[in-house]
């Protein structure tokens, strides 16, 4: 079996370089949409990577400079995201026509050639060699421990810019033996837990709060605009008030996108491989949310869902049952562990801000479910401020953040 491994490196691009590589992100993501609406023409979606090259590989080579390789990692990116779709609507759920927008690059061994201190990446004009930025340490990192180590292989990389850094994510595997005979020793990776509430729309089990404020705000103000316009009873009124209505979703559209951006930032920053939520049935009854509130949480997690898609991220719904009742430290569940948004537990003492530890513990249910044979082996753990906390809720801190104060565990 293959054990694979998925290491950040962040590159010095000057400004030259980084033009290069914003022209090519911006001529890749075209390809890849180009080739997904080809995919949706027809009457039947087209998920076979075959008939998309056959039907779409002349004409993007045409209209753009990419490399060949360039063009077939868009094509694959489009196929495998036409067939997440059509699995979700046989399952009965709802999916959008895909559409890229988060700016990266998928390099293969044609496209990127990997040197000890530099990478050779092709562009839209040419290559470019950006040095690595490595960290201080030279022993106990991923860098050392996979990216350069002789027992792995390096098979391509995915480029990203985020907060203003370019960071190239290089794949790396090396055959291994199962643990036990028969048995598939994958690991899952680590676990965001994801709370969602009507003070805080979003909190991750990382101690990343989303506010709930701005959305409040904005929804009082469009709801008191159409009770004026409703009060006129008029024709234009009524025009008006679907107008505000338009204006009310587009606003809340985009402040989803940005919150689901940013949770897919914090998912990638702690190398998740799982988001886990809590089971969205009935939320509405069990936060007391408004329909609002309601239509924020779906369109949020549809948003998450179909992001993470570009990184290989699964995205999960568990058991919400005593989620903000239950003490993330202990396990000791009782109503009166929770006042409103203070968390104390009254058999250990654990306190913490009650949302908080209710990811936690969305977190923690995905990775007991999965161990107890839901699905392919256990997880590592779940992503915290610092650190990492297990299945049995035992807590362990990076190997360079040892004794740093001011978690929230």
């Amino acid at each position: 079996m293959e054990k694979r491994r998925t290491v950040p490196v962040k590159l010095d691009v000057d400004s030259d370089d980084a033009t290069l590589l914003e022209d090519t992100v911006d001529e890749f993501l075209w390809a890849a949409n180009y080739v997904t609406r080809h995919a949706f023409e027809g009457e039947y979606v087209t998920t076979s990577k075959t008939t998309l090259h056959d039907g779409t590989y002349d004409d993007v080579r045409d209209k753009t400079p990419l490399h060949s390789n360039h063009v077939q990692a868009a094509r694959n990116k489009a196929a495998d995201a036409a067939k997440s779709v059509v699995k979700k609507w046989k399952q009965g759920k709802k999916a959008s026509i895909p559409h890229f927008t988060s700016p990266h690059l998928v390099y293969d061994h044609r496209t990127a050639t990997f040197h000890d201190e530099y990478v050779s990446l092709a562009t839209v004009d040419g290559r470019i060699e950006p040095d690595y930025v490595l960290p201080d340490e030279e022993r106990d990192t991923p860098h050392a421990e996979y990216f350069f180590s002789d027992e792995y292989e390096t098979t391509g990389a995915e480029l990203h810019y985020t907060n203003g850094n370019w960071m190239l994510h290089t794949h790396c595997k090396k055959d291994v033996e199962p643990d036990t005979p028969g048995q598939d020793a994958t690991e899952n990776g680590t676990v965001l837990g994801v709370d969602l509430g009507v003070n805080n729309l979003a909190v991750a089990s990382t101690g990343t709060f989303w506010t709930g404020d701005e959305f409040d705000h904005w929804r009082r103000e469009y709801e008191k605009r159409r009770g004026d316009l409703q009060e006129h009873g008029t024709r234009w009124a009524h025009e008006n008030m679907q107008a505000v209505g338009r204006k009310e979703e587009g606003r809340f559209k985009l402040t989803l996108h940005r919150i689901s951006n940013e949770l897919m930032a914090e998912a990638r920053d702690h190398e998740c491989s799982v988001i886990a939520f809590e089971d969205l049935t009935d939320i509405r009854e069990r936060t007391g949310a408004s329909w609002g509130h309601k239509w924020a949480f779906n369109r949020l997690y549809e948003y998450v869902e179909y992001k993470a898609e570009e990184y290989d991220i699964n995205v999960e719904q568990v058991a919400p049952e005593n989620t903000s009742r239950r003490c993330s430290e202990c396990g000791f569940t009782h109503p009166d562990n929770r006042e409103s948004e203070s968390f104390e537990c009254l058999k250990c003492g654990y306190e913490n801000h009650s949302d908080y530890n209710a990811a936690k513990n969305i977190g923690l249910r995905y990775l007991r479910r999965n161990q107890t044979g839901d699905g392919g082996g256990a997880s590592v753990g779940i992503a915290l401020n610092s650190g990492t906390l297990n299945a049995n809720g035992e807590y362990e801190p990076p190997a360079d953040s040892v004794g740093q104060s001011g978690s929230p565990r």
